[in-house]
């Protein structure tokens, strides 16, 4: 199970990487630094940089509220197709005992 990252530490390099981008001749260079001082891996930057701008709208893909959309409802399905295979097997099994070939 993933490590839940506090979302203070998240916002910190995200605002950080925000501000300060114009700063800096790369990206790359600069997500590794904002990770060094805060002891997080450079990717971890990255990839909290990547969704604040898609959440914010500044680049296409889904948003957070979406993705946690979509893992709900992915859930509930399952739950569904799991409950609909129970529901198959006890139909099977009380059709067989209604069967008047079984008696």
């Amino acid at each position: 199970m993933p490590k839940k990252i506090d979302p203070a530490l998240r916002s910190q390099p995200v605002r950080l990487v925000t501000q300060h981008r114009s700063e800096y001749s790369t990206e790359r260079a600069f997500h590794g630094q904002v990770a060094e001082s805060l002891g997080v891996s450079r990717e971890f930057v990255r990839l909290w940089v990547a969704q604040h701008e898609i959440d914010t709208g500044v680049t296409a893909g889904v948003t957070s509220i979406e993705r946690e959309e979509l893992r709900r409802l992915r859930a509930g399905n399952k739950r569904l197709r799991e409950i609909n295979e129970v529901l198959k097997s006890a139909t099977i099994f009380f059709a067989g005992e209604l069967d008047p070939r079984n008696r």
